[in-house]
């Protein structure tokens, strides 16, 4: 699957895409690293992005920092080795070359020392040879601290590496649809935070989020948010590379982006 170089209009999405500032294409790397807090967040939520730079011949691999033990959706006993070996299927779909599991309490993340997490992000990025860190938007998409902090973590490491941070977001018509039908607290931004918007095909995205059966049968929230984002991703820099640091001007020309300074007038 390939990002399709085509803007569509603002009517197609309700007005949540086609500005004249986003552009329509992920940007090149040479090896990606996405920072997440749970087995799934890379095929739920970050999959068609870790498929599209697979297939743009990008090297690609997973920091997951739990096991995900704490969800309520899983029945099995043991329901930590069941998610490691749902991660290891769907990692595999997804065409991700490394798998970096830890073991951190799930749920806790926020009361684990930061600085650890910073530098195990480092020292993954290090491993893989990262020039760009993915992860989920600032609000952790769903509200879960978890991936506020997973997040954080991975935007204070590429500030001390001089890294892009490319953040999947959620527009914020869909946001508050999921909230208003299911009393969720999803994070939605308007079109002025969105960078990129890319047409997706899901295909092999739906197969890994098949090899998270524990988390994706009988889930609602999740079918409804795919439905509402039909064929389109988001995404926003929480980080581009500024002068005289890794990644630029290099990054820049290669993503077609114009250069954005980090975010931080949102949470």
């Amino acid at each position: 699957m390939t990002a399709r170089h085509v803007r569509p209009s603002r009517s197609e999405m309700g007005g949540a895409m086609g500005t004249d500032s986003q552009t329509t294409a992920l940007p090149a790397a040479h090896s990606v690293l996405a920072v997440c807090a749970h087995p799934d967040d890379e095929s739920f939520g970050l999959g068609t992005a870790l498929e599209i730079f697979a297939t743009q011949g990008s090297s690609t691999a997973v920091l997951v920092f739990t096991n995900g033990e704490a969800s309520t959706l899983g029945l099995a006993a043991d329901l930590r080795s069941v998610r490691r070996a749902e991660l290891s299927n769907a990692a595999s779909e997804l065409g991700v070359g490394q798998i970096e599991l830890f073991d951190y309490r799930d749920g806790s993340l926020a009361d684990e020392p930061f600085e650890q997490l910073v530098t195990q992000v480092g020292q993954v990025a290090v491993l893989v040879g990262a020039d760009l860190l993915l992860a989920f938007d600032r609000g952790g998409i769903t509200g879960h601290p978890d991936h506020q902090r997973a997040t954080d973590a991975a935007v204070a490491y590429a500030e001390r590496a001089g890294l892009s941070v490319l953040a999947w977001v959620l527009p914020q018509k869909a946001a508050l649809s999921l909230n208003r039908e299911f009393a969720t607290s999803f994070v939605g931004r308007d079109d002025e935070h969105i960078d990129i918007v890319v047409l997706v095909n899901r295909t092999r995205q739906r197969r890994a989020i098949a090899c998270h059966t524990s988390q994706s049968t009988a889930n609602p929230v999740l079918s409804r948010r795919l439905e509402l984002l039909d064929d389109r991703e988001y995404f926003r820099w929480l980080r581009f590379p500024t002068a005289g640091e890794a990644g630029y001007p290099d990054q820049r020309a290669r993503s077609g982006e114009p250069h954005r300074p980090v975010r931080e007038d949102e949470p």
